[in-house]
C-alpha cells in the first residue's frame, strides 16, 4: 500500500510539475532571427530616429516643466530611445564586437541629442516652476527603479522574440523612463543645478544597465547564436573584451543596487526615527533633512525647537539612534530655533514654574492641533484652478477662462454637503453634452459629488 501511495504521489508530482513547465515554456513562440533583426535595425541614430528623438525630448521636457504626466507618458511612446541599449545586450550575449561598437556610438548620440534639446528647451522657456516635482522625481533613484529597469527590461526582450508583437514594448518603454531623467540633466544644465544634473544622470545609468544586462540575460537563456571565430586567438582576444564589457555592466549595477537599497534603508529608519522622537519634553523636532553622501557615511539632521535640550537629553537621543540600527555620528542636532530654561535655586518656584509649564506646552499643543485641523481643512479647500484650466484646455481648445468655487451647502435636514461650482466661458459656446461631460470630469477630478457647471 505504501508503495502505491508513493507511486501515486510521484505520478501527481509529476504531472504538475509538466503542467507548469506547459504554463511558462515560450519557447514555441519565439522568433530568434527576427529578434535579432528588430534590435538591430533600430541600433542608428539618423535621420528620422534622430528627429523623433529630439522631438520627443522636447515633449518630455514640456511635460515635466508642467508637471503633466500624460504629456511625459506620451513623450516615452514616441521615443526610439531603447534600441542601442538593447544593443549593447545583444553583442555581449552573442560575441559581436562591431555590434558592441555600433550601439556603443549610437548610445552616445542618443544621450548627447537627448540632453542637448533639453537644455536648450529649458534656456528658452518662459515657465519657471516653484515646485517641479517631476523633476524632482527623477534626481533621487530608489530600489524600485533598480526593480522597474530589470524586470522592464526582461519584459521587452520577451516581447521582441515573440512571432507576434504585442503592446509590452510601450508599455515596458514607459515603465523604464529613460527619456525623463536626461530631460532633468538638461535641466539641471541650463538652470546650473549640479545635484538635478548628477541624479537625473544617475538615474539614467541605472535603467541603461539594468535593461542592457537583462537583454544580456535573454540572450543567453534563449541561446542566440554567437559569433565564431576561424583565429583562436582572436576569438581569446574577443572572448576577454566581451567578459570585460559584462563585468563593466554588472559590477555597477550591483554597485547601483547597493547604494540604492542602503539608502533607501536609511530613509526608511531615519523617518522612523523621527516619527518615533517627534516631540522631546519641552521641544519637538519641527523639521529634518537627510543627506547621502558617497564617501562617507549618511547623515539625519533634526532641527529642535521649544526648549533647548540639555546635554544629558542630547546624549540619550543619540543612543536611542544605535537602537535603530544608525550610528551617533549619523546623527547631526541642531537647537538654533530652541530657546535656554534658567536655573532657579528655589524648589517650589521651580516646582510651580514646572507645572506651569506642562499647563502651557499642553495648552500649545492643544492649539497646534487645532490650527493644523484648520491649515487643513483650509488646504482642502482650495482647489488647483490653474492645473485643472490646463488638463480641460487639453480636452477643449475652445475654453478661455475657468471659476471655481468650493463651499457647503446646507438644506432643510441641516446637514452641510460640499459643493463645487465652476463656471466655464468660450469662443464658441459648449453643448449641453459637452457641459455633462465636463460636470462629470470635474466630479472624478476633485472627488467631489456635487459638482454644478454654468457657462458664462
Amino acid at each position: 500500500m505504501y508503495i502505491y501511495e508513493q507511486i501515486f504521489n510521484r505520478r501527481a508530482m509529476k504531472s504538475i510539475i509538466d503542467r507548469v513547465r506547459e504554463l511558462t515554456n515560450f519557447s514555441n513562440s519565439i522568433d530568434i532571427p527576427m529578434a535579432q533583426q528588430y534590435i538591430t535595425s533600430n541600433i542608428d541614430f539618423k535621420g528620422a530616429n534622430l528627429w523623433i528623438l529630439f522631438f520627443a525630448t522636447i515633449i518630455a521636457s514640456v511635460g515635466l516643466n508642467t508637471n503633466s504626466i500624460p504629456v511625459v507618458i506620451g513623450a516615452m511612446l514616441i521615443s526610439p530611445i531603447m534600441g542601442p541599449i538593447m544593443g549593447i545586450g545583444l553583442s555581449l550575449g552573442t560575441n559581436n564586437t562591431e555590434l558592441a561598437k555600433r550601439s556603443l556610438r549610437n548610445l552616445l548620440i542618443m544621450t548627447c541629442v537627448s540632453i542637448l534639446a533639453s537644455t536648450i528647451f529649458f534656456l528658452i522657456t518662459p515657465l519657471r516652476m516653484e515646485h517641479p516635482t517631476e523633476l524632482l522625481a527623477r534626481t533621487n533613484p530608489t530600489i524600485y527603479d533598480v526593480m522597474i529597469a530589470l524586470f522592464g527590461g526582461l519584459a521587452m526582450i520577451v516581447e521582441v522574440c515573440k512571432k507576434e508583437k504585442g503592446t509590452v514594448i510601450a508599455g515596458a518603454a514607459i515603465a523604464t523612463a529613460l527619456i525623463p531623467p536626461l530631460c532633468t540633466a538638461g535641466y539641471g544644465i541650463a538652470n546650473g543645478h549640479l545635484s538635478f544634473f548628477i541624479g537625473a544622470i544617475y538615474l539614467y545609468f541605472i535603467n541603461m544597465v539594468f535593461i542592457a544586462l537583462a537583454t544580456f540575460i535573454m540572450v543567453r537563456y534563449l541561446h542566440f547564436p554567437s559569433i565564431t571565430f576561424k583565429d583562436e586567438a582572436r576569438e581569446k582576444r574577443v572572448r576577454r573584451w566581451i567578459s570585460f564589457g559584462i563585468i563593466l555592466i554588472i559590477i555597477p549595477s550591483i554597485f547601483s543596487a547597493v547604494t540604492v537599497i542602503k539608502e533607501n534603508n536609511f530613509n526608511k529608519t531615519a523617518g522612523k526615527f523621527v516619527r518615533d522622537h517627534k516631540s522631546l519634553r519641552n521641544g519637538y523636532i519641527h523639521d529634518y533633512n537627510i543627506q547621502h553622501n558617497a564617501t562617507s557615511k549618511s547623515t539625519l539632521t533634526i532641527e529642535i525647537a521649544g526648549e533647548k535640550l540639555s546635554q544629558k537629553d542630547v546624549e540619550l537621543l543619540k543612543a536611542d539612534v544605535v537602537k535603530y540600527g544608525l550610528d551617533t555620528s549619523q546623527l547631526i542636532i541642531n537647537q538654533t530655533s530652541t530657546f535656554e530654561q534658567e536655573s532657579i535655586d528655589d524648589a517650589a518656584i521651580i516646582k510651580g514654574i514646572f507645572s506651569q509649564n506642562e499647563m502651557e506646552i499642553k495648552r500649545r499643543e492643544a492649539y497646534i492641533a487645532k490650527l493644523e485641523n484648520e491649515l487643513k481643512e483650509l488646504r482642502s479647500s482650495i482647489l488647483p484652478t490653474t492645473q485643472i484650466k490646463r488638463e480641460l484646455c487639453a480636452q477643449y481648445s475652445q475654453i478661455t477662462d475657468l471659476t471655481l468655487a468650493k463651499g457647503e451647502v446646507v438644506g432643510n435636514d441641516m446637514e452641510a454637503q460640499k459643493r463645487v461650482i465652476a463656471i466655464v466661458k468660450a469662443e464658441k459656446r459648449l453643448s449641453k453634452t459637452d457641459l455633462e461631460k465636463i460636470q462629470r470630469w470635474l466630479s472624478v477630478r476633485l472627488e467631489i459629488e456635487n459638482v454644478e457647471i454654468f457657462q458664462q
